[in-house]
């Protein structure tokens, strides 16, 4: 049994968590954060890439516009590396309501949300493949972002800062005395090591799992409902600028530019388990048919993954249980000392990828009232360690950086033009990680072939440098190609029918993948990947 002791545990490592996790550290506590898998693996890594400007919720959820607003300049100045200023557009379709654009430049105004209506023609010559019969074309402040590059910028903040991460560890129980938090248990599940660590508090950060988290407190009867959302991912930029149908939010209402994809969302259905994500045919079809209607000959674009991921969205009174698009996107903290009589714990949950930074300070804030020692917050304004050019990334960022070095360095992943160096010195400094969890932070396999050919480099490479034997580096690659097909068996019609067949031949001829020794069915992912 290992033992730790810190101030704050803050349980889940998407963006919140880790938000929490530099907010803490930042204010001179001393904090450790637990996941169960991988950082961003959860909410954080299965969204469509939007950094609000807030127009999306100006009439249907307005505290939710001014929290976005609120947020948007700031997240973009503190993560350049992650953010793309791509810029946005509501626009009305043939099939919409024209006077619904009235209703949205007044909520824009009230809740302090930049908008300015621009002619059908300006927004046309801007963006070619807009549906040519547009009403009205409203401008907005949405840009786009990595979440994972956001992510891994604010962890090097916080470990620059002494805060401590546990991947890969399953908490078992959140321990209490008399009423007051005094450890967590956790058990690594790579390494096999119960873990206990003493603390004085705990920020319960588990998104959609927040409430199954607060139980193991005894705080029952946390209602947060799992909104499943599918997105798919179309093979280029038919955008370079995020279009949003000026509707109230809807499915499919959304095109988002994101590195070199665009990316097409969303649904939102109530489930009962956030682990299993279904992706319905039905619905990736609703998704390319409202694609046709923002964009002409949509479905003529090659779709190259679809995936999934669960909102987690607090229950809201005023709708039906089973109405997750009309409940909430606000962030929601509870006060457990108040709600519970358990001093020492706080859940947080819904807000949106945008808000993780204000999310963060309000949890911190009410922590430091509950243990009555005030420290301010310092969180927005120091931007990331290793981002200080101060300039929003480019789609072409990769593209000046391997022409400077092409000649020196291998590219493993043509579609994301990653080089072997950049592959190796992320192996080095995680040798425990998977592929996956790479890909996560190197967009490995994230392009048209879906890993078809940059696995095979990455493995040989793997292999090459002596980070394991062949069976091991192939029990890698299979579960790494097995979590990408995930995402493809949705969509498999047309060119990725053939794309997809092209891939399974090559595994199956050359390596005979399907026969190597089996993958640990733990650490296979339940629901689709990004």
């Amino acid at each position: 049994m290992k033992k730790l002791e810190t101030d704050v545990v803050v349980i889940g490592g998407g963006a919140t968590g880790v938000g929490v996790l530099r907010d803490l550290v930042m204010r001179g506590f001393r904090a450790v954060l637990v996941e169960r898998a991988d950082l961003g693996q959860g909410t954080t890594g299965r969204y469509h890439g939007l950094l609000h400007s807030g127009g999306r919720y100006v009439v249907s959820d307005p505290i939710s516009a001014a929290e976005c607003a609120q947020e948007n300049e700031i997240i973009a100045n503190l993560h350049p590396d992650a953010v793309e200023d791509t810029g946005g557009l509501f626009v009305v379709t043939p099939e919409d309501d024209p006077d619904f654009a009235d209703k949205f430049l007044k909520g824009a105004s009230e809740t302090g949300v930049w908008a300015e209506e621009i002619s059908p023609e300006e927004a046309l010559r801007q963006e070619p493949r807009l549906n040519p019969g547009i009403l009205r074309a409203i401008k907005v402040k949405d840009k786009t972002v990595d979440g994972w590059a956001m992510l891994w910028g604010a962890i090097r903040s916080a470990q620059k800062y002494g805060g401590q991460i546990l991947t890969y560890h399953r908490v078992d129980k959140i321990e209490t005395a008399y009423g007051q938090v005094i450890a967590v248990r956790a058990h690594g599940t790579k390494t096999g090591e119960d873990v206990t660590i003493d603390c004085k508090f705990v920020i319960n950060a588990g998104g959609p799992w927040a409430g199954q988290i607060a139980a193991m407190a005894g705080a029952h009867g946390v209602d947060v409902v799992p909104g499943r959302g599918i997105m798919i991912a179309m093979n280029h930029r038919l955008v370079n600028q995020v279009v949003n149908r000026c509707i109230p939010p809807s499915d499919g209402d959304i095109l988002v530019p994101v590195h070199t994809v665009s990316i097409i969302g969303t649904t939102d259905v109530a489930v009962d388990d956030p682990d299993h994500l279904e992706i319905p045919r039905n619905e990736v079809q609703q998704m390319l048919d409202a694609g046709e209607v923002l964009i002409p000959g949509f479905r003529e674009s090659r779709a190259v993954h679809a995936w999934a991921g669960a909102r987690p969205l607090v229950k809201d009174s005023r709708v039906a249980a089973s109405d997750t698009r009309h409940m909430s996107r606000t962030m929601s903290i509870i006060d457990h000392k108040e709600r519970d009589d358990i001093s020492g714990l706080i859940t947080i949950a819904g807000g949106k990828l945008t808000t993780y930074r204000l999310m963060a300070k309000n949890a911190v804030d009410l922590m430091c009232r509950q243990m009555n020692d005030w420290r301010p917050c310092r969180t927005a304004e120091e931007i990331m360690p290793g981002t200080e050019r101060g300039d929003n990334y480019k789609v072409t960022h990769r593209l000046k950086e391997r022409e400077e070095d092409r000649f020196d360095q291998q590219i493993v992943c043509e579609c994301e033009l990653m080089n072997r160096k950049m592959f190796v010195d992320l192996l080095e400094a995680q040798p425990n990680a998977t592929f996956d969890d790479l890909r996560r932070q190197l967009r490995l396999g994230m392009g048209p072939c879906q890993g078809g050919f940059c696995s095979m480099r990455a493995a040989g490479i793997t292999q090459q440098i002596g980070r394991g034997n062949v069976e091991d580096i192939t029990d890698l690659m299979r579960l790494f190609l097995k979590n990408r097909w995930i995402g493809l068996w949705p969509i498999l019609y047309g060119r990725q029918v053939r794309q997809t067949a092209l891939d399974d031949w090559i595994f199956q001829g050359t390596f005979d993948i399907e026969h190597v020794p089996n993958v640990d069915s733990s650490e296979v992912e339940s629901r689709a990947v990004r």
